[in-house]
């Protein structure tokens, strides 16, 4: 068997099978009818003209790991980077919920200890009565998660008021291994590279963190222009549209 597979390495040259290594990704199924409706839904969503009536919205989540220092680590000095022992200690796990606009260039980050049905139907309540308590409706995007419905306004609110913030959603989901479709996957993988690469002990540090990046991205209103559309995907991604006999 070894003899046999040195014959069949022979001719690779050393860099060309790393088997150290390895990538994460979402790979839908091949013709996938249910991956294609959901995409193209969201793809014409993103082909809309901005309306200040009826808003663009991506919503997504992401659990954080509070780490705090086992041993304080050496400060910053001339010439010398920070220095910090590779011990940690847990301090427990946080939920990022992020809202925004890619076409305005606005985006919400809240920090809470939980994500239940009532933790996402209050961030909804918010949205909707006081950061567009103006707009007529709200397009919004994100998983199908399975607080992301309309039954968690109902579990937390009254049947009025659920019902009243029900009628100004228009929900659109990303489908199952297409995360990538959420623009607020963008914008969460944004804050996780220029916020998030350092240890932080408590939800009250975290929440300061974001709050001052939030600050910063709106304030330079970094925008998402998305260019892949329907046309695109029923080209490079033709192996997930189903085989018409």
């Amino acid at each position: 068997m070894k003899k046999f597979q040195g014959k069949l390495y022979a001719g690779l040259k050393k860099t060309q099978l790393k088997p150290h290594l390895k990538k994460q990704w979402c790979i839908p199924q091949k013709q996938n009818p249910e991956f294609v409706a959901r995409m193209e839904d969201i793809l014409q969503v993103y082909q809309l003209d901005y309306d200040q009536d009826i808003l663009l919205i991506c919503m997504d989540e992401q659990p954080v790991q509070l780490l705090g220092d086992k041993i304080t680590p050496l400060p910053m000095k001339t010439g010398r980077t920070k220095r910090e022992d590779f011990e940690y200690v847990r301090k427990g796990s946080v939920f990022i919920f992020l809202f925004t606009e890619p076409l305005k260039g606005w985006r919400h980050v809240q920090v809470l200890e939980h994500r239940t049905r009532k933790d996402w139907a209050l961030q909804v309540q918010e949205l909707l009565t006081v950061h567009y308590k103006e707009a007529k409706k709200i397009r919004l995007v994100m998983d199908n998660l399975n607080t992301h419905d309309i039954a968690s306004l109902y579990e937390t609110f009254d049947a009025e008021t659920a019902f009243c913030l029900a009628q100004r959603l228009e929900i659109h989901y990303t489908p199952k291994h297409g995360s990538w479709l959420n623009i607020a996957e963008i914008e969460l993988s944004a804050m996780t590279t220029q916020c998030l690469n350092r240890r932080i002990s408590s939800i009250e540090e975290l929440q300061k963190q974001i709050s001052s990046w939030k600050i910063q991205r709106n304030h330079s209103q970094k925008a998402v222009q998305w260019q892949f559309r329907t046309e695109d995907a029923r080209i490079k991604l033709k192996h997930l549209y189903p085989v018409i006999v």
